[in-house]
């Protein structure tokens, strides 16, 4: 299942860059969690819900939903509009370093020299991947800036959310996240309509809008949460470490965005301190 959700997330990288071409970077996020929710619905109402939550969890299930749903999603989509996806992949590959700091302040974990150690080789690989200049000008400071902290609002939403996972259903959180969501990017997808011409928009950018809804959102937090509350949020997050490398050659394929040795040599060093991080 967490395989599947890998792959997935690495061929959205490709296809939100096609959406993009057609669906303004504003308007986007709005409509896939707003279809996304939609989506959700019926899905809940199969599994017979759940109890209700409780009135005292509201205030950081709030947060938590902000974090993983509008504050990541608003970052992704607009920071992929601003960057190659082999960078995109790049910064999603941190977020166990990051998952691993945020850990460590709410008390779930406890750093060590490895994984300090790990966390200073991961950091160097992304400030060589910022130093590059390498890439014809498909990434920019501001586009990996974005992806950056859309990593970081997952990031927190992994540490944030394991016990909400645990306690309340995977459904349940995701339909509560989604409308969260769904609220909150609406409203922007609304107020910049008029840059959004829906007659022109082409069925591939709409069947690449459709899987990341279906595939992306629905299918993948689906999964992403139920394993949440089956093992500790530092092991999940180590999947990630194909996600880079497979974003990379898709959008090599599919985009003809280039692979340099810098990109590698960047890439490279980011994986390297995150296994080292993970694994010591």
């Amino acid at each position: 299942m967490v395989a599947f959700m890998i792959v997935s997330w690495a061929l959205s990288f490709v296809l939100g860059k096609i959406a993009l071409r057609e669906i303004p970077p504003l308007v986007l996020p709005g409509i896939r969690i707003g279809l996304a929710t939609l989506c959700l619905i019926p899905i809940y109402l199969w599994k017979g819900g759940r109890r209700p939550f409780a009135r005292q969890d509201f205030p950081r299930l709030i947060v938590v939903s902000l974090c993983g749903i509008t504050f990541n999603q608003f970052f992704f989509i607009t920071g992929l509009s601003r960057t190659s996806v082999a960078h995109m992949a790049v910064f999603i590959a941190i977020s166990p370093i990051l998952v691993l700091i945020f850990a460590v302040i709410a008390g779930q974990e406890r750093f060590t020299v490895g994984k300090s150690a790990g966390m200073l080789i991961a950091m160097a690989g992304v400030l060589a991947l910022e130093l590059s200049k390498t890439d014809s000008g498909i990434s920019t400071p501001l586009g990996d800036l974005l992806a950056f902290l859309g990593v970081v609002a997952f990031s927190i939403y992994t540490v944030a959310g394991k016990k909400f996972a645990t306690q309340y259903g995977s459904v349940p959180m995701n339909l509560l996240s989604y409308s969260i969501g769904a609220v909150t990017l609406l409203p922007l997808s609304f107020v910049e309509r008029s840059t959004f011409q829906v007659a022109s928009v082409s069925a591939t950018a709409w069947l690449s809008l459709a899987y990341m809804v279906i595939f992306s959102s629905v299918g993948t937090y689906l999964i992403y949460y139920y394993a949440l509350a089956h093992m500790p949020a530092s092991r999940l997050t180590t999947f990630t470490y194909a996600e880079p490398v497979l974003a990379t050659i898709l959008g090599y394929f599919f985009l003809g965005e280039p692979i340099t040795w810098t990109l590698g040599a960047g890439g490279g060093l980011v994986l390297i301190g995150v296994w080292i991080a993970e694994t010591r």
